[in-house]
C-alpha cells in the first residue's frame, strides 16, 4: 500500500494565500467597476438627456420623457459603481497610503454628491414637463433652463474638477508607487488628472467654454487612465510582486 501524505501548507492555504487571493479579487471587481462607470455614464451624456439640455422647448412636451427616467437610472448606477472602486481599493492601499486611499474615498464620495444633485435636477425637469398644465410657456422655459444649468454645472464641476483630483492624481499616485499595475499606465493618470482639473478650473473661471477643444483635449490622458486602468485589472489583476509585498507590509 501506497501512502500519499500532503503538508499542511499545501493542503490548507495560508493566511497569506488568502489575503492575495482575496486582494486580487478585489482587484477584477475594481476593473468590472471602473467599465461599468463607462457604460452607465456615456449613454446619458451623448443620448438619453441630449433631448432635455438642447431642446428650450423640451419642457413643454408634457409628460414624463422615458430617456430622461433612464438616463438618471443609469447615473444611479454610476454612483454605485463609482463607489465601488473606491471601496474595493481601500482594503489593498490603505496599509501603504493610509490618509491617501481615504482621500480617495472622499474624492468619490464628493464626485458621486454631484452627479446625485444632477440628477435631482433632471429629475425635477421632467416632473415640470408632466405637471406644466396651462402655465406660462416662458416662464417654465426659463425655470427648465434654470434646472438645466444646474446639471451642467454638477457636471463640470463634478467629473470636470474632482476627478482631476481623485482618480486622477490621487489614485495614479497611488499605483505609481505601488507599482500594482504599470508604472506606464499611471503615469497617465499623473498626466490626466492635472491636465483635466486645469481645464476644469479654466471652465469655472470662465477662461475657456465648457466642451471647447481645449477641455477635450485635456481629457483624453483621464479618460484613457480610467479605461486602461479598469481592463488591465479585470483581464491581469494586481501585479503579483508589487501586492505580496503590499501584503508583506500588511503582516
Amino acid at each position: 500500500m501506497t501512502t500519499i501524505t500532503m503538508s499542511a501548507a499545501t493542503a490548507v492555504p495560508t493566511p497569506a494565500h488568502r489575503a492575495h487571493a482575496h486582494s486580487q479579487l478585489l482587484a477584477r471587481l475594481t476593473g468590472l467597476q471602473f467599465i461599468l462607470t463607462f457604460a452607465t455614464s456615456i449613454p446619458p451624456a451623448l443620448s438619453l438627456y441630449v433631448p432635455a439640455l438642447k431642446d428650450p422647448a423640451f419642457v413643454l412636451g408634457g409628460g414624463f420623457d422615458a430617456g430622461v427616467s433612464w438616463g438618471a437610472v443609469l447615473e444611479l448606477a454610476l454612483i454605485l459603481t463609482n463607489i465601488g472602486t473606491a471601496l474595493t481599493l481601500y482594503p489593498v492601499l490603505r496599509q501603504r497610503f493610509p490618509v491617501l486611499s481615504l482621500g480617495y474615498v472622499a474624492a468619490r464620495l464628493t464626485e458621486c454628491g454631484f452627479i446625485a444633485l444632477g440628477i435631482v435636477a433632471m429629475m425635477a425637469l421632467n416632473t415640470l414637463r408632466l405637471q406644466a398644465g396651462a402655465a406660462d410657456a416662458g416662464q417654465l422655459q426659463v425655470v427648465a433652463q434654470a434646472l438645466v444649468a444646474v446639471h451642467d454645472w454638477t457636471f463640470r464641476i463634478g467629473p470636470g474638477v474632482v476627478v482631476g483630483i481623485g482618480n486622477g492624481l490621487i489614485l495614479g499616485y497611488m499605483m505609481w508607487k505601488s507599482r500594482l499595475v504599470p508604472r506606464a499606465m499611471a503615469i497617465l493618470g499623473l498626466v490626466g488628472g492635472p491636465a483635466l482639473l486645469a481645464a476644469g478650473l479654466a471652465v469655472v473661471l470662465g477662461l475657456i467654454d465648457a466642451g471647447a477643444t481645449p477641455q477635450i483635449v485635456a481629457t483624453l490622458p483621464e479618460f484613457l487612465w480610467e479605461l486602461s486602468l479598469g481592463v488591465w485589472l479585470l483581464v491581469r489583476g494586481f501585479n503579483p510582486t508589487a501586492l505580496a509585498a503590499l501584503d508583506a507590509r500588511q503582516e
